[in-house]
């Protein structure tokens, strides 16, 4: 009784964990949206995805509408984007996307993890030949028959639609475009009416690093520490699945 306790205790404790570093990961992605496109959503896309995506963690409004505030007073510092890039052991690519108000902290943290995971720092743009940038949209599909969709959406920059299943079993449909047809993609699926569940920028490995289950272990220390930092909005790494 008292180990099923605490069990279910730390669980939970995992899932507000995880939750936190969302709501900061959004909250920092509004700061920046607003910063950069002003505080409406209806003329600032980049805000309304960051609102989209702030509903999909069950971000609540009044958190929402704290940042979009407080990233309105020009007197609030905004956040500096750095990308860092680097190699995990057993040959694994890392690469790390950040925001922060200190980039002296950020580099000198993200180096940190990398040396003592036995990992190795690089030089920016050392991975470009690894991963490729693209623009990832998720959506509730409805009845909406997909080859259908898929004609519609190949003048919006449709590269890839397929299906995949949440944490509840639903099914998501996935759209994937270049990086430069992301607004492209965004006002068609708004003028289609799906209910957006993300729409984000992403990291996809163009070729991949087979290791071990025990060798991923080792870079996972890795990602977890850099996952862990508040600087950090993504990790991407080319482990085979």
């Amino acid at each position: 009784m008292g180990r099923a306790f605490e069990f279910r205790k730390e669980r939970k404790f995992k899932r507000w964990a995880k939750m936190a570093v969302q709501f900061t990961r959004i909250g920092k992605e509004i700061v920046m949206a607003v910063k950069d496109g002003g505080p409406n959503p209806d003329t600032n896309s980049r805000l309304r995805t960051a609102i989209q995506n702030s509903k999909a963690v069950n971000m609540p409004k009044d958190r929402v509408d704290a940042a979009i505030k407080r990233a309105s007073n020009k007197d609030e510092n905004g956040y500096e984007e750095h990308v860092y890039e680097g190699y995990a052991l057993h040959g694994v690519a890392i690469l790390i996307e950040t925001a922060t108000d200190n980039t002296n902290r950020t580099v000198a943290n993200v180096r940190s993890y990398f040396s003592k995971t036995g990992g190795s720092l690089g030089k920016t743009g050392s991975l470009d030949f690894i991963f490729n940038r693209k623009s990832i949209f998720r959506f509730l599909p409805g009845e909406k028959d997909l080859e259908e969709l898929e004609f519609e959406l190949i003048d919006a920059g449709l590269e890839e639609l397929y299906l995949e299943s949440d944490e509840e079993g639903h099914d998501i449909a996935v759209v994937q475009t270049a990086f430069e047809d992301f607004g492209k993609m965004q006002k068609a699926l708004e003028d289609l009416g799906f209910e957006m569940k993300s729409a984000k920028l992403e990291r996809i490995a163009m070729s991949t690093t087979p290791i071990s289950e025990e060798q991923a272990l080792d870079v996972f220390k890795l990602i977890d520490k850099l996952e862990d930092d508040d600087d950090v909005q993504a990790v991407y790494n080319n482990m085979a699945e």
